[in-house]
Order: structure tokens, then sequence, then C-alpha cells
């Protein structure tokens, strides 16, 4: 399940959708990371912070994932953000998922006083914070990080706390940018993710950073590649239509633009998904966070028929 706070859910609500997850069998609750709404709705009563809520939904689970799609570069230091990360993974029991962006909404930032540099220096310092990172959650205890970078300089770093996971959580990158985002994802990513694009565009970036991969000697077999399609299910048409309806979108729109239809329409559009691009994970953007019982008729009508899809 994957869903977007800053459209107007408060950790309550977000912790609702978390625990329903759980109890239906769902591998992983992530979220998005944004100060501001990024759609047409008010985005009332406003953004809660990604890791502070978390780390909450953390101590409130016991065996969902947790993560970030994504975590923006932009709005925090690396060594703060190494250590906070590092806190949920040990809060959680290390089921945290680090989901790790360049950041692309300039309004937020200017709403909210944080600079927002030119695209080219967002991905410097985005691949100055993953060495950063990734080097201070891999040093031996007892060594300290040191680090000389073009914008980030780190000097004796005692590099704690350590995630409990071994060398940190999975890193998920994601984006369509056809040469920075897959050079960064080749270097660093266990994940690689497409969210909201088409089944052609998202097939072309998947095959580009399967490229960058070849090009720096690594198998692209070791990424895991993902996508993040907005969510429709109804038993029947007419409750498709609703669920759209509640969204403000069209189900024929959902069908065509996104993961919509009746328990078997789904199943065999997720199918035309794992047929051509060869995703092997996807999340459901939940939009209407009030509606449980959606979340439980995809666990109950959808997940079990996913074994024979190939």
């Amino acid at each position: 399940m994957f869903v977007e706070p800053q459209e107007g859910a408060t950790y309550s609500d977000q912790l609702r959708v978390a625990r329903c997850a759980e109890d239906a069998g769902y591998g992983a609750f992530f979220r998005s990371d944004h100060y501001m709404k990024t759609g047409p709705v008010d985005g009332s009563p406003g953004p809660t912070d990604t890791w502070v809520t978390l780390g909450a939904i953390a101590r409130e689970t016991s065996t969902i994932r947790l993560g970030t799609l994504m975590t923006a570069a932009t709005f925090r230091y690396p060594g703060p953000l190494a250590i906070a990360v590092a806190q949920v993974d040990e809060m959680s029991g290390g089921r945290v998922e680090f989901g790790f962006g360049a950041a692309w909404f300039e309004g937020e930032h200017k709403a909210n006083g944080v600079p927002f540099p030119r695209v080219a220096e967002r991905f410097e310092r985005c691949a100055e914070q993953l060495e950063i990172i990734t080097g201070l959650w891999r040093t031996p205890v007892g060594d300290s990080f040191s680090y000389e970078g073009k914008h980030y300089q780190i000097t004796d770093s005692p590099a704690l706390p350590k995630p409990v996971q071994p060398s940190g959580p999975p890193i998920l990158i994601g984006g369509g940018g056809p040469r920075r985002t897959p050079a960064l994802a080749a270097r660093f990513c266990d994940e690689f993710n497409v969210s909201l694009r088409d089944i052609g565009t998202t097939a072309e970036q998947f095959d580009r950073v399967r490229a960058a991969c070849r090009a720096v000697d690594r198998d692209p077999s070791e990424v895991v590649f993902s996508v993040a399609q907005t969510v429709c299910v109804g038993a029947d048409d007419a409750e498709v239509a609703r669920r759209a309806a509640a969204i403000g979108r069209e189900p024929d729109d959902l069908r065509a633009n996104g993961i919509a239809g009746t328990p078997a329409e789904v199943v065999d559009r997720i199918a035309e998904w794992v047929r051509r691009t060869g995703v092997s994970r996807i999340y459901l953007q939940l939009l209407d966070l009030a509606d449980l019982d959606h979340v439980e008729l995809i666990a109950d009508k959808v997940v079990p028929q996913l074994s024979t899809v190939q």
C-alpha cells in the first residue's frame, strides 16, 4: 500500500491504513515525502513529517515493512537523515526500506523555506548523500567515517547509530530521467521504481537502468524493479464507479492509467505489467484512506490470484 498523506491525511489516518494492510497480509506500507499538497484538494489538515510518522507507525505494527517513495534529498542533511532512518529501523525491528530521490516540487520548497537548487545540483547532492548515508551505516562499529565532497564534508563521524538490517535498509531509487537517474540507480539501488507512468514509458526506463547496470559491470538481476499505480477495485462495475468518483476520477481513465476494475480485470492488468516490463513489485496508490474495505477487498479477491501471474 502506498499513500499520499500531503493531500490531507493525519497520522491517525495513516496508522489505520497501515494496521489494516498488515492485518490483510500486505508486504509493505509506504508513503510519499511531501510538505505540501501536490494535487487539486486543499490538503487539510496539513502535511505530516515522513520519518516522524513512520517511527510512530513502526511502534504500532509488527510485521509490515515501512518505507518511502521517495525521501527528498533537499529536505534533510545526510548525517541527521542517516540517524533518523537508522533509528526508525531499530524501532521497527528492521522493517525499513529507504526510498531516496532528488526532489521535484519547487512550490513546497518555497512554501517551507527550503532551498531548491537547479536539477544538476540536486542530483549531485543526492549522489553525495547516498555515499555518505551508506558509508555511515556500513562503517564498522568503533571506526569513524569521513567524506570530502563538493557539497558535503564529514569529519570523523562516529557513524552511529547503526540500523538493525546489515549494511542498512534496502535503497530504492526512482524516476523517469533518461541519464542521471539510471546511472544513480546502477550505483546505489536495491530496487528501482517508476511511479504513475504508462507501461511503455516504464519498460523503456527499466531498460535504461538495466543498461546502466551493465555499463558498471553490475548484474541487472540484482535489482528489484517496481511500479506505483493508482488503484481502484470494486466487486462490480458500480462499485468501481463509486470508488473512482470518491477520488475525482473516471473509471475508464483509471482502467487505462492505473490498476482498476473488477478483481478479474485487475489481475489481468497486473499480468500485462509483468509480461511487458518484468516488474516484480507493485505499490498500490490508495487515495481514499477512509475506505478500508477497499484494502481488504484487494487482499481477499486480487492478491490470492497473483501467484499464477507470470
